[in-house]
């Protein structure tokens, strides 16, 4: 604790002395609610995000035991090291509306919607046996790709990383099996409609028609989805010749039909889809305030009935079921911990987007567009290497808006432009861990039951070597 006391010490001198200068222009009082002006902010605000995402990267990889015990205090540090210069230089009214609102409209339903699906997939166990051959695992990869832009990519990958883990526990080489999953199911297979990715959902909420992304983003996610699962399909099959085909303990097994336990749960899957639809639907004009922050009462009713949903699984599901199903709280401890540090440590990065050409990072903003026009490329690759590193949905809303963020003119003349930001924020979301929020979900699951995944640079070396050249084709063949 020495050490945190000392680093934390020398963090909020150095940010002090180095954003200092800027801290009473940053602070523009609203009509009554504290604005923070992203324009006069410098990069250095970054630096509590960079490091809370160094301390992902590094700590498992250096000091796993002391990771796993304290990963909790190290997101919590980050967040102070943001919170701590942010209060003494702007003041506790902005330092806590800034706080409460990434609070209250964002981490907090975030998190219920990640704990429901967790809590209710994790109810459904497939009983039978399912062999982890090469035909059985891409033909898991394929359903799970299918099924995620109707359920969601979080809602599809909660419902099979246990079966498909199942499936390859006999098997020697199964990391890539976990890797080629978050590429399809826990993103690329979110693309076609609203309740597959949170940026669509966003989308959908600025007016963007339900079935915009069915018609238009199918052609890029079947291109690259397919060639992904030939891709796996071809290494499965190589690396279980590797291993000497499957495993003796696999071979000659009676067969057991397949089924379902926990059925029910099912069901209740079907209302978490039910109720994120009905918040983005329904419009009651009735909200509640606290702080100046205008919390709508379909997002109050939607986050009740969620966490409803998931005491009704909990209760409803046999608690035998969930241990032989692998199911543990720490996954769900785990994420929910370390993205309240990330929520927190953004504000800043956010914020500085936000601004556009006003900000430290007017050079990005500049490079989508030529003479005026949108270069799609750009939108394409600015969209999905920011929607890497930082949260894909605020990433897409800033680009909409950059756009021109007018629906009609998006889902028209300016379609393709649309096009490359929902693809952009959609696919390269499976470029880091951090991408999307199912991605970490599925590696502590993973890592839960006993699988040694890639660190946060190995995890890279993997999209960089498989996904960068395939959104180069797409690149090519879509926005050119």
């Amino acid at each position: 604790m020495t050490l945190f006391k000392t680093v934390g010490t020398v963090c909020l001198l150095a940010l002090l002395f180095a954003m200092g200068a800027g801290a009473n222009e940053a602070f523009a009082a609203g009509a009554g609610a504290p604005h923070l002006d992203g324009g006069q902010l410098g990069l250095l605000w970054v630096v509590p995000f960079a490091g809370m995402l160094l301390s992902i990267a590094l700590f498992p990889l250096v000091l796993p035991h002391f990771w796993h015990l304290h990963f909790g205090k190290i997101s919590a540090f980050w967040a102070i090291c943001f919170l701590g210069p942010f209060t003494l230089l702007f003041g506790w009214n902005l330092a806590l509306f800034e706080l409460l609102h990434v609070m209250f409209l964002e981490y907090i339903p975030f998190i219920i919607l990640l704990l429901a699906l967790f809590t209710v997939a994790g109810g459904v166990r497939l009983k039978g046996r399912l062999t982890g051959s090469p035909i059985v695992n891409t033909g898991i990869l394929l359903l799970g790709t299918v099924i995620a832009s109707w359920m969601g990519t979080t809602g599809a990958a909660m419902l099979l990383i246990r079966p498909i883990i199942a499936a390859n526990e006999k098997r020697k080489y199964r990391v890539h099996t976990i890797v080629f999953f978050i590429f399809l199911v826990a993103n690329i297979g979110g693309s076609l409609t609203p309740l597959g990715d949170p940026p669509l959902f966003l989308g959908f909420l600025k007016g963007v028609s339900f079935f915009w992304p069915t018609t238009h983003m199918l052609l890029p996610m079947a291109m690259v989805s397919v060639i992904l699962l030939v891709i796996y399909f071809i290494l499965d099959t190589i690396l279980l010749k590797k291993e000497g085909g499957l495993p003796e303990a696999e071979r000659g097994k009676p067969q057991e039909a397949l089924g379902i336990e926990g059925g029910i749960n099912i069901l209740l899957l079907g209302g978490i889809v039910a109720a994120v639809l009905m918040s983005g639907t329904w419009r009651p004009d009735v909200s509640y305030e606290i702080f100046h922050i205008h919390i709508d009462l379909q997002n109050v009713a939607r986050d009740v009935a969620l966490l409803g949903l998931a005491g009704l699984s909990w209760i409803l599901t046999s608690r035998d079921s969930r241990a032989a199903n692998g199911f543990t709280w720490f996954p769900i401890v785990e994420v929910g911990k370390l993205f309240a540090g990330i929520f927190i440590t953004i504000v800043p990065a956010i914020a500085i987007l936000k601004a556009g050409t006003d900000g430290a990072l007017a050079g990005i903003i500049d490079l989508v567009s030529k003479d005026g026009q949108p270069v799609d490329s750009m939108y394409f690759w600015a969209t999905g290497v920011l929607s890497s590193f930082l949260d894909n949905a605020p990433t897409y809303l800033v680009f909409f808006n950059t756009a021109g963020g007018d629906a009609e003119s998006l889902m028209g003349p300016m379609a393709s432009t649309l096009l490359a930001i929902s693809a952009g924020a959609v696919f390269m979301g499976a470029n880091t861990y951090i991408g999307n929020a199912p991605n970490f979900m599925v590696r502590a699951i993973a890592e839960d039951r006993g699988i040694a995944m890639p660190s946060f640079f190995g995890y890279m070396l993997w999209s960089g070597a498989i996904l960068i050249p395939l959104f180069l084709l797409t690149t090519f063949v879509f926005f050119l």
